[in-house]
């Protein structure tokens, strides 16, 4: 790291004095570095942000208000998990145990899907370790009509909008009982029934789609607001400044989420934005952005809960930075072991959102170590019994599958006559 900082100074220097000999101004581009590299000791600085350094105002307040809180960081958790400041939602302990095991159902769901792809039953997978909360606090504080556009590690969202992990299951296998018919994917989730709109495989394009959405809910007067998540690599694309710039313009009932846990696949997220934060970005484009402590789930509850208010109040869109940490690699086609420390996680000043909420329980007195062992321990055979049980319905390897002609089925409400041709034709060959 000092030596590609020595030797980057060392060329601007040189372009420096080159400048003007032949008349021309040598280039001198700015290549942000990752702050540490595999074999260097990761550099963290502890959140210097305490619980009640920003303010909560009006939601309906003026955007320029906001300013110190896209670049600060909005928590109500500190770090001995106790709650307090202006943000602290008082959510009561039900709703926090809820939130809790979820979290922990979705990590032990990771696990065993990841352990199932290195075995080869499943083709792809994608985990959201330490990032559980960015979703599960978000969904709770939505309103089951709330139409979500998610991205890749928002799975929670799926629970708790009333899928199963049996659903999940087999929409990862892409076997007889996947809602998606074998035709996405694993963790392309898609779920009708809880207004979860399918995930796309070109990430980013959920954003303007879900601006989209949220221009037809307010123009139709439905009392619904839109929410969609995007990574911090993700938000260096075209799509994000689309939907960003139509928000801006239209003000339509819109939460946009940046989840800034550190890494794309293989960048540091100071690869895509030249500023402090993502959440400033809003500014520009004259609406509201928080920069949130995305391993705290009552500020990720709180935070979402505030730009729905405003959303719902006819008060326009919201951008909200979670900040965050990605725990494992990007997927199972990634080594992340080639651009990080190992042991980068465990200098996450964020901590462990798991941990985090557990601790702030036990000091309620509305939860226990033992009941904490106890929910894995159980979470872990419930687990191996879904698997058992999807696998019932097909695997990978050996199927059964869906039969090719539904390809043709839930893309047009009355297929056009070319494609009625070509399933004519499908049907007279397998005759």
């Amino acid at each position: 790291m000092a030596d590609s900082q020595a030797e980057l100074h060392k060329a601007r220097e040189s372009a420096s004095q080159s400048n003007g000999q032949d008349g021309k101004t040598e280039p001198c581009l700015r290549v942000p570095e990752a702050p540490h590299r595999p074999g260097e000791e990761p550099r963290f600085s502890r959140f210097s942000q305490q619980p009640g350094d920003l303010h909560r105002p009006d939601p309906l307040v003026d955007y320029t208000e906001l300013r110190p809180h896209a670049n600060g960081l909005v928590r109500v958790l500190d770090d001995e998990a106790h709650a307090s400041g202006p943000w602290n939602p008082e959510i009561d302990a039900e709703t926090l145990l809820e939130g809790l095991k979820i979290m922990v159902r979705i990590r032990h769901f990771d696990s065993r899907m990841l352990t199932m792809q290195r075995q080869g039953r499943l083709s792809f997978y994608l985990e959201s370790k330490m990032e559980e909360a960015v979703a599960t606090a978000a969904g709770l504080a939505l309103h089951p009509d709330d139409l979500l556009f998610p991205s890749y590690r928002q799975h929670a969202l799926m629970l708790i909008r009333g899928a199963t992990l049996l659903d999940m299951a087999c929409q990862c296998i892409g076997n007889t009982r996947d809602n998606a018919k074998g035709r996405q994917m694993p963790v392309h989730y898609s779920w009708r029934q809880g207004k979860i709109v399918s995930i796309s495989s070109p990430v980013g394009t959920q954003f303007p789609q879900a601006v989209g959405a949220a221009m037809a809910a307010d123009y139709f007067g439905r009392p619904q607001v839109v929410a969609s998540w995007l990574g911090d690599g993700t938000a260096a694309q075209g799509d994000f400044h689309y939907a960003i710039n139509f928000a801006s313009v239209y003000r339509p009932p819109i939460i946009l989420n940046v989840v800034n846990n550190q890494w794309a696949i293989s960048t540091h997220r100071n690869i895509a934005t030249g500023g402090r934060s993502f959440a400033a970005r809003a500014d520009a484009y004259g609406f509201p952005g928080l920069r949130v402590d995305g391993n705290d789930f009552l500020a990720v509850y709180a935070a979402t809960a505030w730009a729905a208010e405003r959303a719902r109040r006819h008060g326009g869109p919201t951008l909200l930075e979670m900040y965050t940490y990605r725990g494992g690699a990007h997927s199972t086609n990634d080594d992340p072991s080639r651009y990080r420390p190992a042991d980068e996680g465990r200098f996450w000043p964020g901590g462990d959102p798991v941990e985090r909420l557990k601790q702030h329980l036990i000091h309620l007195g509305a939860w226990t170590e033992e009941q904490h062992e106890s929910l894995n321990q159980d979470t872990a055979r419930t687990i191996t019994e879904v698997v058992k049980e999807a696998e019932t319905y097909g695997t990978m390897n050996e199927g059964p599958y869906d039969p090719p002609e539904t390809i043709f089925d839930d893309v047009y409400e009355e297929l056009p006559p070319h494609l009625k041709r070509q399933r004519d034709e499908l049907l007279g060959e397998q005759d």
